[in-house]
């Protein structure tokens, strides 16, 4: 397995991730208002991804994160599409980011002092199909078995597209960690070229995932796995990233990666955000996030082009503000 990541980290110690893909597609016009989410746009404007995915490149992204993250095959089959068609979607979003990527890199200018960007393929939680807010409180019932059949097919749909990276992200529960280390221990038997993955926790507070389990316990578990190249922790307020930076150190030497929200919570009944206007901006907890360990850093939810035009600008100082 060539880990890519570490080829990058090598190069430049750090990477800068992408932030929000639906809030920049709402922000353009999109209408989210749909189970799929974002990966309405897959159907309804995949233009729009593209345009998006090479925006964050353009502000200082060194990996874009796919329009995969809601997109499964139960969830297209409810809008009528066969697996065949079903695996085809989820192949054009990285299909759309890898094209984004070649319209960034044909530009000499945009690309000076770059590292080549990586695609990073969007395996969302299980919670993300319910399409009902409960991959923040992580109590969905379902066997170890009946996540991994969730999750198998999805992601060898993925790899077959060839991404750079697969983000196994916003990960609410310790059942859902395993289901996919045993997904990927499984793909990997009759892939020889699999790409490295990283799993990315959800948490509730600067202690545990938003199971109310022990973040500890979790980074532990995925500790071992040779198929993981980082963890993560995303969809999580950035108030709390410190303080869980430093219990994953504790429990790995594996990369850490952070891309938080912006801080605001989700009301899952009203279907909205709800802002804390004094909340500090995600490149003003910078210093910290690196000081305790974080590599990768970008945004989650509510975050857009300027907040990571902001943070590329501190992290590569040559990089315009």
């Amino acid at each position: 397995m060539s880990n890519v990541l570490q080829t990058v980290l090598e190069t430049q110690g750090y990477v800068v991730l992408d932030g929000a893909l639906a809030t920049e597609l709402e922000a353009r016009g999109a209408d989210l208002q749909d189970p799929l989410w974002s990966a309405r746009v897959l159907l309804d404007a995949p233009d729009l991804v593209r345009q998006v995915h090479a925006d964050y490149f353009r502000a200082g992204a060194d990996i874009a994160i796919t329009a995969s993250y809601q997109a499964t095959f139960a969830g297209l089959a409810a809008r009528g599409l066969d697996r065949a068609a079903a695996a085809r979607l989820l192949q054009q979003s990285v299909r759309l980011a890898q094209a984004a990527r070649a319209e960034f890199w044909a530009d000499p200018t945009a690309r000076e002092g770059r590292a080549f960007p990586l695609i990073a393929a969007s395996i969302g939680p299980y919670a993300a199909y319910l399409a009902d807010g409960s991959e923040y409180r992580g109590d969905y019932s379902l066997s170890q078995a009946e996540l991994v059949a969730f999750h198998g097919d999805r992601l060898a749909a993925l790899v077959a597209a060839q991404p750079d990276l697969l983000a196994c992200e916003t990960i609410p529960c310790q059942i859902e960690a395993l289901a996919l280390l045993e997904v990927l221990a499984d793909q990997a038997t009759h892939t020889p070229n699999m790409p490295p993955a990283w799993l990315s926790f959800a948490c509730r507070n600067d202690h545990q995932l938003n199971s109310g389990e022990s973040f500890a316990e979790a980074v532990a578990t995925v500790q071992g796995a040779p198929h993981i190249a980082a963890i993560g922790i995303n969809c999580t307020a950035p108030q709390y990233i410190a303080g869980l930076l430093q219990i994953a150190r504790a429990h790995t030497d594996k990369p850490l990666l952070v891309y938080p929200n912006r801080g605001e919570r989700w009301d899952a009944r009203a279907r909205c955000w709800i802002a804390d206007p004094d909340a500090p901006a995600l490149a003003d907890y910078l210093a910290a996030w690196r000081a305790a360990g974080a590599v990768g850093i970008g945004g989650c939810c509510r975050t857009g082009p300027a907040d990571i035009q902001r943070i590329a600008a501190r992290l590569r100082p040559s990089t315009p503000a």
